[in-house]
């Protein structure tokens, strides 16, 4: 028997007589072996039930409607999910036996809060499926055990996270409580208080059982009429074009036969790179060791909760009168070569990567110095460049789907994302707000990018633990979309922000350049860390729920835009034709506005699914087809349009609209020009003034009104000017060709430098927007939220006769009556929000906030966030008007204004010229 104090004296020992020599560093990955089985928790498995023999233990179909891959937690919640849809004709194919991968060894914990409003609802889903829905309908016990969680916090930095939890747990009727060192050595006596701020202690947590988990799922399935076939490896998956040469699964090949279907959900976890593959489809994740060890019988701990204890990057799971052990560390073993036939096995445990969890745990349950250790667990795990998960249909192949890459929370997620991944399936969205998961969020240059996926997959899992600030950017995979006026900006202050893999202005610091650097893997894999490095450093400055260092700066920035004039970098943004002989069909029933205009105007607009939902807003401009063929006037046949989308959702708006053209079989084509352009808006009461010397036009209201556009010269070079807001601002956007973006900045700027222009950078745009009442989408807006919802029922041509997608729904919702409504909130006391605070309305909480920052030119904190009537009734604008509101901010509730029109400028004069 090892005892866990032993193991770590041994290891530094080794250590340290191994350091003259360097033979204690491990390498970057490791071909370290696959163990025999140990005595580990769920031994008794599926597979000892299930018939022995190598072939499949059900015959194959001929065909089926869905066919699930993967007998995971994933899979078999996805088909039970389905199959209690009433998709009978589904099967799931198992390689092996069913959790034979990665789930028969998982902790199986379940934390009911998280940072995300829609998380804790898919974690509310699977805990209601595993404790209660599953055992009602089969009459059998999944293994569900509720002791509670307690989260430890080490400092007030994570406290403060906890009590933003906290309250928006409150929202969700989800019971909590954060406790004082001394309550907290009340509710487990084991613990060292010594070191504690506090804990978050969460009653109804708990922890799931795999094996029974699965085993009752897929009973569940079976029993409402779908098949479970194990020991049946997927050897292929067929794929054909359609007469339009669109890409579409066919069927499924196995040794033992195939199976015609248009619909594969690919639930393979660590294996689902390799099916995604064999139908042409990338899946960005990685292979990793993932371990725990489970220690022998520990008096005093029977029924204690279960712990994370962030800050020491551990978390201990009750066993019954043991403990398992394990965490995130900053060194994991990536398993570079996927063995596929790998099954209910291990790798021996290395002990210099995991002791650092023992460390952490003996800190916190003293006790653990002197208990002995019963088995190791050290399996494959797969994990993600932003550990989220993989969802949704693949948009290289129609009727592929994704249901992997689950970063250790394939239990705790797998009902919830089960059962939006049947939706999906079924409806062809979600009925939740799953962009978060949906693999259409990364740019398809990034997907196959095994540099970016490497780099960033080992960020996210070192710093899984880590407290999530508003501001954090990554430092791994940078540098990898960068615009024509990256440099220009780098040398004048610029601090870079990533989305989408761009590189895109965050604010502008006066001391110097903070180029970013490549990544140092935090100095693991003999890679030598970074001495002085600038960016994160002011990275590590905005580490904070208070108002950032850099709070005057970025006021800097807005007030100079609202005062005078700012120049802002967009060129990140998705800029996109819709072009063809049915170009305007399209337009007619993508946009919820009618864009068919005469060119020369502009429009802003959203895209709805059939639900009525907004998956996009966006502006549409329509053009003539061009005489000379460029990125500015492309040459077409019919009627042609110019979109320009949020760089952030660009490949997610271009798979939408082309889903769209496929379903309606349109003879028009969508055409991305984002690299090839540059977008430069230059905003503020100064912006004419100084425009008009680098322009060849006349920019008075008469010859240039707001929501024009027109082809002009800039500093000799041909532009598409815009009149057009962001800020809320008389403005104009400049879209130029990209080897034309240097010229026309400085041309920009040499105008500007006598008025005191500046450059802006998208912290300023975050604050000028909100202040304005201008919507965010993913913020603001989602597609779960309709427009008559936020607000934007002005962008609907409801009053005409044009049907378009998602019209119905919005009529529907129109006769019935809004329930619930986007609302601005104030507050007069300066206290920084973020979202995610509670929404108090006459003393019971109504919604919580969406988005929220400090509003420069009005001095208050600016709040957005869908509030509903507690009796269920309609949210008309009168009952908005007539509520008391309170936001809650970790666990401190603040009077708050409600606004039925935006705070700042309300008559919308200043985008006029007005001033």
């Amino acid at each position: 028997m090892a005892y866990l104090s032993s193991v770590v004296r041994r290891a530094a020992s080794c250590q340290m007589s191994a350091s003259g020599r360097n033979i204690h560093l491990r390498c970057f990955s490791s071909g370290a072996g696959q163990t025999a089985e140990k005595s580990v928790p769920y031994h008794k498995t599926l597979k000892e039930e299930s018939p022995q023999g190598k072939g499949p233990t059900r015959p194959l179909p001929k065909s089926a409607d869905v066919v699930v891959v993967g007998g995971g937690s994933l899979g078999c919640q996805t088909i039970y999910h389905l199959a209690r849809m009433g998709v009978s004709n589904a099967v799931l194919l198992e390689r092996d036996r069913l959790t034979s991968g990665t789930t028969w060894h998982t902790a199986g914990l379940l934390w009911q809060l998280r940072p995300s409003d829609v998380e804790v609802e898919l974690l509310a889903h699977t805990r209601n499926v595993v404790s209660k829905d599953l055992e009602e309908e089969t009459g059998l016990h999944t293994g569900w055990i509720q002791n509670g969680g307690l989260f430890i916090a080490s400092n007030k930095q994570r406290l403060d996270e906890y009590k933003r939890l906290m309250s928006l747990g409150k929202v969700y009727g989800i019971e909590s409580y954060v406790l004082s060192p001394a309550e907290t050595k009340d509710l487990y006596p084991l613990m060292n208080v010594d070191d504690l701020y506090g804990t978050l202690y969460v009653p109804k947590d708990g922890t799931m059982d795999p094996a029974g988990t699965c085993t009752t799922l897929t009973r569940a399935a079976t029993a409402r009429g779908a098949l479970v076939i194990e020991n049946c490896p997927v050897t292929g998956i067929q794929v054909r074009a359609d007469d339009l040469g669109v890409q579409r699964v066919a069927a499924v090949e196995t040794n033992y036969g195939i199976i015609q279907t248009p619909c594969v959900v690919n639930c393979a976890g660590v294996w689902a790179r390799a099916l995604g593959q064999m139908a042409g489809v990338n899946v960005p994740l990685v292979a990793m060791h993932h371990a725990y060890v489970v220690t022998e019988r520990i008096e005093g701990i029977q029924n204690m909760p279960n712990v994370r204890d962030h800050d020491a990057s551990v978390y201990l799971r009750l066993q019954g009168d043991a403990l398992s052990v394990g965490g995130y560390e900053s060194n994991p073993i990536f398993w570079e070569e996927v063995s596929e036939k790998f099954a209910f096995g291990l790798f021996d445990l290395d002990w210099d990567v995991f002791m650092q969890h023992i460390e952490g745990a003996i800190n916190r349950v003293p006790v653990l110095e002197k208990t002995g250790i019963k088995s190791t667990v050290c399996g494959p795990e797969s994990f993600t460049a932003d550990h989220k998960p993989l969802m949704g249909e693949a948009p290289e192949v129609r009727g592929f789907f994704l249901g992997c890459g689950f970063n250790s929370a394939g239990m705790m997620l797998g009902g919830g994302c089960g059962k939006e991944l049947a939706h999906w399936i079924i409806h062809g969205r979600p009925e939740k707000d799953m962009y978060g998961y949906d693999i259409r969020r990364f740019h398809r240059s990034l997907t196959a990018n095994n540099r970016w996926i490497r780099e960033r997959s080992h960020e996210s899992y070192a710093k899984n633990y880590s407290v999530v600030f508003p501001y954090d950017e990554p430092l791994a995979g940078r540098n990898m979309r960068r615009d024509p006026l990256h440099e220009e900006l780098l040398q004048q202050g610029c601090v870079y922000q990533e989305r989408h893999g761009w590189e895109r202005p965050g604010w502008f610091n006066p001391r110097g350049t903070a180029p970013i650097l490549d990544y140092d893997y935090y100095g693991a894999y003999h890679q030598k860390p970074h001495g002085s490095y600038l960016y994160n450093q002011l990275l590590g400055d905005e580490y904070t729920f208070d108002f950032p260092p850099h709070h005057n700066i970025i006021k800097n920035e807005c007030l100079t835009c609202r005062n005078v004039l700012a120049v802002f970098d967009m060129s990140y943004f998705g800029k996109f034709y819709l072009v063809g002989p049915e170009a305007r069909k399209a337009a007619d029933w993508l946009f919820t506005a009618d864009v068919s205009k005469s060119p020369g105007l502009t429009v802003y607009t959203c895209m709805l699914n059939k639900h009525g939902g907004i998956e996009s807003d966006l502006t549409v401009s329509q053009i003539s087809p061009g005489t000379q063929v460029s990125s500015l006037t492309p040459a077409f046949e019919g009627d042609g349009y110019y979109l320009a989308v949020g760089g952030a959702v660009a490949q997610y708006n271009w798979s939408h609209i082309t889903t769209v053209l496929q379903d309606m079989r349109l003879q028009c084509k969508l055409v991305d020009c984002s690299e090839e352009l540059g977008m430069i808006s230059i905003q503020g009461p100064a912006s004419r003034m100084v425009l008009q010397e680098v322009l060849d036009t006349d920019l008075s209201n008469e010859a240039f009104p707001f929501s024009s556009h027109k082809l002009v010269k800039a500093a000799g070079c041909t532009v598409r000017a815009m009149r057009l807001s962001f800020v809320g601002e008389m403005g104009w956007e400049l879209h130029v060709p990209k080897q034309d973006c240097v010229r026309v900045y400085r041309a920009v700027m040499k105008a500007g430098a006598g008025h005191g222009i500046t450059n802006a950078g998208y912290r300023a745009i975050d604050s000028l927007s909100i202040e304005k009442g201008y919507r965010h989408w993913h913020a603001d807006l989602r597609p779960d939220d309709t427009p008559l919802e936020a607000g934007l029922a002005f962008t609907c041509k409801l009053k005409s006769s044009i049907p378009f997608l998602g019209r119905e729904a919005l009529e529907t919702q129109k006769a019935s009556g809004v329930r619930r409504r986007l609302v601005c909130f104030t507050i007069d006391e300066k206290v920084p929000m973020f979202g995610l605070e509670a929404i108090w309305r006459n003393g019971k909480v109504v919604g919580h906030i969406r988005r929220a920052d400090f509003g420069f030119a009005i001095n208050k904190t600016i709040a957005y966030g869908y509030i509903r009537n507690p009796d269920g009734g309609p949210v008309s604008l009168e009952f908005v008007k007539s509520g008391e509101y309170m936001l809650e901010r970790m666990g401190a509730t603040y009077p708050a204004t409600a606004h039925t029109k935006s705070p700042f400028d309300p008559e919308n004069k200043r985008v006029k010229g007005i001033y």
